[in-house]
């Protein structure tokens, strides 16, 4: 079995690209994370985003994360003001299991809540990373039925969702803590969901960038 960091042999170009098919095509598609599998459709497809909230049971006052594939993925979703901050946060954490909320580039409705903020993660998986390149950002949720235990494995994927999957790719065994989501809005640190990185992480991480501002 391989290591959640590693490319497992069973998902190379083929299965990558396969995939990405599936995921232009407006499909949902199962991923492996550093944390646990995800069900993900193409951050910027209304059709894709639509058809994951109802595949997952979730309302869509919960908006969608959105994974990246490096930092400047991410930057280039956030608003002007918040990018600082999400550099300072992103270069010291990611890529890891850190989802980071900041006010949006523009308003993208279909994924859920208000339209004015995201949730953003760049994932430490070659696998799912490779992905994001081919793509794009991927709306990306947990692979379960709303509020139920995430899968770890594809069996458990493919048994949560017998219909509505365009596509699954396998990563092997996934049974990572899920991400810490912080919300940095507003200039203020706000822990949403508690994970592996905590509060006092994220303030010293943009404790620098305080420091600049109050030398101004």
């Amino acid at each position: 079995m391989p290591a959640p960091g590693g490319t497992p042999s069973g998902a190379g170009t083929a299965a990558l690209e396969a995939a990405a098919e599936a995921l232009r095509a407006g499909g949902i598609v199962a991923v492996p994370t550093d944390t646990v599998y995800g069900v993900a459709a193409l951050a910027d497809s209304p059709e894709g985003c639509g058809a994951l909230f109802r595949l997952k049971g979730r309302p869509p006052t919960v908006a969608l994360p959105v994974l990246v594939a490096d930092l400047e993925g991410a930057l280039a979703l956030a608003a002007a003001g918040a990018r600082d901050r999400l550099a300072a946060v992103g270069r010291a954490w990611w890529p890891g299991p850190l989802t980071l909320v900041v006010e949006a580039a523009r308003r993208m409705p279909h994924l859920g809540g208000d339209g004015t903020t995201v949730g953003l993660r760049c994932p430490d998986d070659p696998l799912v990373a490779a992905l994001c390149r081919r793509v794009g950002p991927l709306a990306v949720t947990s692979a379960n039925a709303h509020g139920a235990p995430p899968c770890t494995t594809v069996g458990e994927v493919r048994a949560a969702f017998a219909a509505g999957l365009s596509g699954v790719l396998d990563g092997g065994r996934r049974a990572g803590e899920p991400s810490s989501v912080v919300s940095l809005v507003g200039g203020e640190v706000a822990v949403v969901r508690s994970g592996p990185v905590g509060e006092e992480a994220v303030r010293a991480a943009l404790a620098p960038l305080r420091k600049g501002e109050g030398g101004q």
